[in-house]
C-alpha cells in the first residue's frame, strides 16, 4: 500500500484485523482507564491471550495497519499505526486525491496532538460511506474507528446510547455496552473535550482558517486550532470538505 508521506514505511491494508476476537480490546481499552479504574479486556468480551494477539497486529513494526475510511466526495480519513520501534503511535488524517498533502486530524502517542473530530463531524463521516472505495463501509465500524480522535464538549444526550449500539454491534455484550459507551465518551485520556465553531471569513478573527463551513478548534494542543484543516487546498477544495463532513452550508 502506498499512501504519500509513508512511501518507505511498510503500509498495509488493516481491515482484516478487525475480525479478531480481541481487536476492540486493544483498540479502545486505553480510553476506558482512569485514576480509579484499570481496564479489563473482559469489558470488551476479550480475554488477554485474544487482547495480546490483536495488539501485537495492531503494533508490529514490519507490517503497519491502515484502516481507511472513505466518505463524501472521494475524501477519506486514513488511521496509520505508526510503528516505528521507539515512537509508536497512531496518525489520524484527512485526504483526497486531489490535494497535495493530507489535512491533519490527530495524533495518538507520547506526543498526542488533538482533538481532531467534533461529534458532528464523526457522524456524518460514519454516517456517508462511499461503496466505491476501498475501506470500511459499515457504519459502526467506522464510527468505533474514528472515536480516538474525538473531543467534544457539547455531546448530544444520544450519544452514549449511538456508541452503545455500536459496540453490541460489534460483539460486545448488551448488558456491558452501555457502561462501556459512557466509559469510552467521559474522559478522554489524552486531551480535554473541546468547543467547535465554524471560521471565521475574516483574518482579524484570531484564527488562520479563513474558508467559511470548516469548524475551529478552541484546544491548543489539537492540529485544528488556529490553522486550517487542510493546508494548500483551494476555496472550492474547502467547500467541498466542508460539505462532506457536513458542516456547511451551516444548518
Amino acid at each position: 500500500m502506498l499512501i504519500d508521506g509513508y512511501e518507505n514505511d511498510p503500509l498495509v491494508a488493516g481491515e482484516a484485523l478487525l475480525t479478531l476476537p480481541g481487536f476492540w480490546a486493544a483498540y479502545l481499552l486505553w480510553m476506558c482507564e482512569t485514576e480509579e479504574n484499570e481496564p479489563d479486556p473482559l469489558w470488551f468480551g476479550a480475554d488477554e491471550a485474544d487482547l495480546d494477539a490483536a495488539y501485537e497486529a495492531l503494533t508490529d513494526e514490519e507490517q503497519w495497519p491502515v484502516f481507511r475510511i472513505p466518505f463524501a466526495d472521494g475524501h477519506s480519513v486514513v488511521i496509520v499505526g505508526r510503528n516505528f520501534p521507539d515512537d509508536p503511535g497512531t496518525e489520524y488524517f484527512v485526504s483526497h486525491p486531489a490535494w497535495d498533502r493530507h489535512g491533519y486530524l490527530a495524533t495518538i502517542d507520547g506526543h498526542q496532538a488533538g482533538p481532531g473530530l467534533a461529534w458532528r463531524e464523526l457522524m456524518h463521516i460514519a454516517g456517508t460511506p462511499d461503496p466505491h472505495a476501498p475501506g470500511v463501509q459499515a457504519l459502526h465500524v467506522r464510527l468505533l474507528l474514528l472515536l480516538p480522535a474525538l473531543g467534544d464538549r457539547n455531546l448530544p444526550s444520544d450519544a452514549a446510547a449511538l456508541i452503545g449500539d455500536a459496540l453490541i454491534q460489534v460483539g460486545i455484550a448488551e448488558d456491558s455496552a452501555p457502561v462501556l459507551a459512557d466509559a469510552l465518551l467521559r474522559d478522554h485520556p489524552l486531551w480535554e473535550p473541546a468547543e467547535w465553531t465554524l471560521a471565521s471569513h475574516s483574518p482579524l478573527s484570531g484564527t488562520q482558517q479563513h474558508f467559511p463551513g470548516i469548524l475551529h478548534c478552541d484546544e491548543p494542543g489539537s492540529p485544528r486550532w488556529g490553522t486550517r484543516l487542510a493546508q494548500g487546498i483551494t476555496q472550492e477544495q474547502s467547500d467541498r470538505l466542508a460539505r462532506a463532513l457536513g458542516t456547511w452550508p451551516a444548518p
